[in-house]
């Protein structure tokens, strides 16, 4: 057969059909020989199919069809040199792709096994062909994948030999798609970054350590929850935890770049609990991380004998310090099937669905808060500050060390999640320390305590200032740290920018920027000069009466103006 049949096994299923009714002829053609030639023709149809050969996942799959080896426009079709015979070869088939799938992403599977030569997407079927630059390089993916099969989007990949060892692209969607691969590997090899190949932006090449975002973040994660993640896709050897841009983010470096690359593929756009904590992950620029302490901040799993650096821990990527995040607070860990669990005792919302198998916070719900400033805190400053993350149900200034105080929250997860975006923040000029309490609840004053102790006490227990009263509230889904950016809802159609502004200025704050909503003035974004400046704006404004029957409602934006 010449070598550029096209390959959709139509010319040896024509051959021995032509061959079997050759035989036949010979004799006469009746009902009964016409019989058998339809039997013949059918065998070879049900065992003969293009990739018919390769029966599973990755490697041989009985019952999953390939695709004829057309070009995306169905133009053209694909030839090769030579055709193998169910053996190893460099070009591999990809299957059950999400149909926008992007080039980048494609390659992006292949990248940490070698160098990906030659690229045709079959978008209409979900398909793709990858011409790996050695055979060795596509048997060493099958087998990786073999035992970890793949997700893109949280969608299965198949990934098999193909039956050809060359790939060809002759028309002009296939040209367009090998320009996209050049610009891909090119960008990945020369400057560390991998090009999207649909004008997407630059992401960086596939490396042993993956940077981690985590959005909508309602309950605290930490260094222990993602180490318990990314480990089932291999050995994790450091973590770094830090905030920057207002959102919790993380490095994290797996022993090689090939469990990097799966937990990537598996993992980014997942959630660690339904509805929330949502992990964008990308590959870091950093080829390695340099942990210099092992606390609640930063983790060296290869090194047991570094110090805590309790004072001030501060972890680095290659010698540069990273901002703190929130306060150690253990979980504890159990196994879980995925299956909702348990909700945690006293919780307003509904149970914390468990998506990658991670534990719910451990049970605490009062905090300690230490480093006050005695002459300007209050109860009520304390109630409003912390309210921001959760209900608070009493706060207790202690009446012989007043720099202190006990804020009990609704439930665990608030504690937990208020302790993590307030630690370390400023509150009238100190930096204060909110960590978890022996105390499992805040206690009122007896009837024979004294004015100044039953004052430095207060239940807010029904208060109309909760912010998570109601179940499926959409505060659950606007909880952010601390931030320069204040938001601003609640608003009168009879407010200004100026009468706001003014509000502000005549507080004594900074106001450097004011911006309605553009779809509704009933919110507005309003930036000072601090983050400090924004804390005690909140704690002095929020609730402010607008009018007689509105009231100012503040919060902490992720945004800027």
């Amino acid at each position: 057969m010449p070598t550029d049949k096209i390959l959709d096994g139509s010319n040896d299923l024509g051959f021995k059909a032509i061959q079997s009714w050759s035989f036949l002829g010979s004799r006469a053609r009746g009902p009964k020989q016409l019989f058998l030639l339809v039997i013949i023709l059918l065998f070879f149809l049900s065992d003969h199919g293009p990739e018919s050969e390769f029966r599973s996942p990755v490697g041989r799959s009985k019952n999953m069809s390939s695709a004829p080896l057309s070009s995306v426009d169905g133009s053209d079709r694909l030839c090769v040199s030579e055709r193998a015979q169910c053996i190893p070869s460099p070009v591999l088939h990809l299957r059950q792709l999400p149909a926008d799938i992007s080039e980048q992403e494609v390659v992006a599977l292949a990248l940490p096994f070698g160098r990906v030569s030659k690229l045709i997407t079959l978008r209409t079927k979900n398909q793709a062909f990858l011409e790996m630059a050695s055979e060795e390089a596509a048997v060493t993916m099958v087998n990786y994948y073999a035992s970890a099969p793949p997700t893109i989007r949280n969608q299965p990949v198949f990934i098999q030999y193909s039956n050809h060892r060359e790939l060809k692209t002759n028309n002009l969607t296939n040209q367009r798609a090998q320009v996209a691969l050049q610009a891909i590997s090119g960008a990945a090899v020369h400057s560390g970054n991998m090009a999207s190949g649909d004008g997407r932006g630059l992401v960086a090449a596939p490396c042993a350590v993956l940077r981690i975002i985590v959005e909508n973040l309602f309950y605290p994660v930490t260094l222990e929850v993602l180490q318990q993640i990314f480990s089932k896709f291999g050995s994790v050897l450091k973590i770094i935890t830090f905030t920057r841009n207002n959102q919790f983010q993380a490095l994290l470096q797996f022993s090689d770049a090939v469990h990097a690359q799966h937990a990537k593929a598996s993992l980014d756009g997942q959630n660690i609990y339904n509805g929330c904590c949502t992990l964008r992950i990308d590959f870091s620029k950093l080829s390695a991380l340099n942990v210099k302490y092992n606390n609640d901040k930063s983790r060296d799993f290869t090194r047991a004998d570094l110090p805590t650096g309790e004072l001030e821990p501060a972890a680095t990527a290659f010698g540069v310090a990273l901002p703190p995040y929130g306060a150690a607070f253990p979980p504890t860990f159990h196994q879980h099937t995925g299956l909702p669990v348990a909700a945690v005792p006293g919780s307003l919302v509904s149970p914390p669905r468990v998506s990658l198998q991670v534990a719910p916070p451990a049970v605490h719900s009062v905090l300690l808060v230490s480093n006050l400033d005695p002459e300007r805190v209050s109860p009520h400053c304390l109630f409003i500050l912390f309210g921001v993350y959760g209900d608070v149900q009493r706060v207790k200034i202690l009446f012989n060390k007043k720099e202190n105080a006990l804020v009990q929250m609704s439930d665990a997860t608030q504690a937990q999640l208020a302790m993590s975006h307030l630690n370390g923040q400023r509150l009238h000029g100190n930096v204060i320390r909110v960590t978890l309490s022996k105390h499992p609840v805040v206690q009122l004053p007896r009837g024979g305590a004294g004015q100044e102790e039953q004052t430095l006490t207060q239940d807010f227990s029904g208060s109309a200032l909760h912010r998570f009263k109601k179940p499926g509230s959409k505060n659950f889904n606007n909880i952010f740290p601390p931030s320069a950016t204040l938001h601003l809802s609640n608003l009168p159609s009879s407010v200004s920018e100026e009468i706001l502004k003014d509000l502000f200025s005549t507080r004594g704050f900074s106001v450097k920027a004011f911006k309605f909503f553009q779809k509704d003035r009933k919110m507005a974004l309003l930036q000072l000069a601090s983050v400090e400046e924004a804390i005690e704006a909140l704690i002095g404004l929020h609730d402010h009466q607008l009018d007689h029957n509105q009231h100012l409602r503040v919060s902490f934006s992720k945004s800027t103006i």
